[in-house]
């Protein structure tokens, strides 16, 4: 785990390195319970426009979100790392979100209604 995701400031980087990591913004069009994750998650269905596509992820999301909730909202993700084998998903992206005060994954949002596939500067 990195310090950042501890809590502590994570070593300073440069512009270079910021550009490296892909974040797009994506729009939720299905939500389902994925009870096969080893730690609860939901298995989303995200739409990043037409260059990157349709992607799923798997998220741990389910303390402080719902499944009715989540269809048709714009989520934030990196698109640029390699997929990871989650039981029997192949998750495409990294869906971010920030931890509450218990530790439970709040999602990063956004003010205003964005394009889909617009990149994070």
């Amino acid at each position: 785990m990195s310090a950042g995701a501890e809590g502590g400031v994570a070593p300073e980087i440069g512009y270079d390195d910021f550009l490296r990591v892909d974040i797009r913004v994506g729009t939720i069009l299905t939500a389902e319970p994925f009870p096969e994750a080893r730690r609860p998650a939901f298995r989303l269905t995200i739409d990043f426009g037409p260059e990157i596509g349709v992607k799923k992820s798997s998220a741990q999301i389910t303390v402080r979100h719902s499944l009715d909730e989540l269809v048709g909202r714009q989520v934030m993700a990196v698109v640029n790392f390699p997929p990871r084998q989650i039981g029997p998903m192949r998750s495409e992206v990294l869906t971010l979100g920030f931890p509450d005060d218990a530790g439970n994954v709040v999602l990063a949002a956004l003010s205003h209604p964005v394009p889909n596939g617009g990149r994070l500067f």
